[in-house]
């Protein structure tokens, strides 16, 4: 069964592209795009990259060989991902070379492909790259390099801090039809990036207002490769379904929205560097997906609910084994980001008290304002679907003096120097910040509460400011972003 291809992805100059249009037009608009001229300085650019515009392997089998990667055996399926294989750096580039030579297109041999390597985390000495500024506001590693999205794993996951640790990877594979990665949604239905260090991509999107046509009539199973004959009957709108293109070459990278399904070929052999992130643009598609997620998992096990002693528990056990976190991990992840948020207001209001007027620098509030924003509708969401119970607490006094949480608020406070290209910016803690929230109380416990808190801070933020009050006017009416 032919596709159909509807058009191809723009590709953009990223030198030329603020980060206020990139925010307004990709992020929000949740559209994707292939952005060029972001990967000029980056030392993998040169050291994994032979003369002659090959993987550099031996540069990897030397430096990196004894890394434990986890690699992808492209023929073998196994639910509704590949097969994954444990073995070194060094015995995956011989395996990669052995092929080479032999051509595993025609001599029938598994194609293996490195997918998911937290080099980061393994090599944090090792600057192969420096994240382009488009992509800077990343809540979920900045939270990771701080916290465990959930803390209630077995023993053997606790005890691999590598494995859970952050959403940045590299991934290594050799060219042929064979070499490719199934049709997905990305993981939290995050936002993503794939750099090509070398080689070059095929990729096919659908958009997320598509996506019912991929499963099959019970809205359980999803098309696996859309080169596949597809059954009609099995999944009966899937030929209806109108793709975009794009051809990704080296150097160039490209944005992955939330929620778009896509596949992808290795045209050539190809290294890339690929980050997962979520921020205030796209919160709502991750408790979206938990919700969901939950209905599945609840569903699921729904026979045996009269016999359990703990069901939503059980529930929630399953949520976080299958999506990586639970209602749970995703309250105080918001939470603490709610905090973060409102403590850099808070910096930035008692600098405007001095002779900086930053305060009313409306692109600054506003991200701020949006944030918490879409935070506070987020809770609301919680809310209404009666998510109040087997909730963390949060204590914001003993959070404001914890060393893991000072770190989150300086990283926050660093992405956003950065982007609005304000020097010096620190978030150093106020006594009125500390002196309002022993008036207000120190917990936040529910969604509900959550929402008293957020509104609470932004009246106290608010106190004493004119009727243009950005934060105040982008923070309640602002208006929810279409999900494209």
């Amino acid at each position: 069964m032919s596709l159909k291809i509807g058009g191809t992805i723009e590709k953009v100059n990223g030198k030329e592209l603020f980060y206020s249009e990139f925010a307004e037009k990709y992020l929000a608009g949740n559209q994707p795009v292939l952005l060029t001229g972001l990967m000029d300085d980056w030392t993998a650019s040169k050291h994994w990259v032979s003369s002659n515009g090959q993987p550099n392997l031996l540069f990897f089998s030397t430096h990196f060989g004894k890394s434990k990667v986890q690699v992808a055996d492209c023929d073998t399926r196994e639910f509704t991902d590949q097969k994954r294989i444990e073995m070194s750096v060094s015995e995956f580039v011989n395996h990669w070379l052995q092929g080479s030579k032999e051509n595993h297109d025609v001599n029938g041999k598994s194609v293996l492909y490195l997918k998911d390597w937290h080099f980061v985390k393994e090599y944090p000495e090792y600057q192969a790259y420096i994240t382009p500024l488009l992509f800077t506001d990343d809540w979920l590693n900045l939270y990771l390099d701080n916290y465990h999205m959930h803390d209630d794993l077995d023993a053997d996951q606790v005890s691999d801090d590598i494995s859970c640790s952050d959403y940045r990877f590299v991934y290594m594979g050799a060219k042929g039809s064979r070499s490719w990665t199934p049709l997905h949604a990305d993981v939290f239905r995050s936002y993503s990036w794939s750099a090509n260090v070398c080689g070059k991509k095929k990729w096919l999107f659908l958009p997320p207002r598509q996506f019912n046509l991929l499963f099959d009539r019970n809205m359980k199973n999803i098309v696996y490769n859309i080169f596949d004959d597809i059954s009609e009957t099995e999944f009966p709108g899937f030929k209806k379904a109108i793709w975009l293109e794009c051809i990704q070459e080296q150097n160039e990278i490209i944005f992955v929205p939330s929620g778009w399904y896509h596949q992808v070929q290795n045209l050539e052999d190809t290294i890339s560097i690929n980050h997962n992130w979520f921020n205030g643009y796209n919160l709502s598609w991750v408790w979206d997906l938990l919700l969901r997620d939950y209905k599945e998992a609840k569903e699921y096990i729904e026979d045996i609910k009269d016999i359990c002693d703990d069901f939503e528990g059980l529930c929630q056990r399953n949520l976080a084994a299958n999506t990586g976190m639970n209602f749970n991990d995703f309250f105080i992840f918001i939470s603490r980001f709610s905090l973060a948020n409102v403590v850099q207001l808070y910096y930035l209001r008692g600098e405007s008290n001095s002779e900086s007027s930053i305060w009313h620098c409306s692109a600054i509030i506003k991200h701020f304002a949006l944030n918490l924003s879409s935070i506070r509708k987020t809770a609301l969401k919680m809310k209404s679907e009666g998510v109040e119970r087997n909730l963390g607490i949060i204590n914001l006094l003993e959070t404001l003096s914890d060393p893991k949480f000072l770190k989150l608020c300086t990283g926050l406070g660093r992405i956003y120097s950065v982007i609005y290209e304000e020097e010096n910016w620190s978030c150093t803690m106020k006594k009125a910040l500390m002196a309002d929230f022993a008036k207000y109380g120190s917990q936040v416990c529910s969604p509900e509460d959550l929402i008293t808190f957020i509104d609470y801070a932004v009246s106290k933020l608010s106190s004493n400011c004119d009727e243009q009050n950005p934060l105040l006017s982008v923070l309640y009416e602002i208006q929810p972003h279409e999900q494209n």
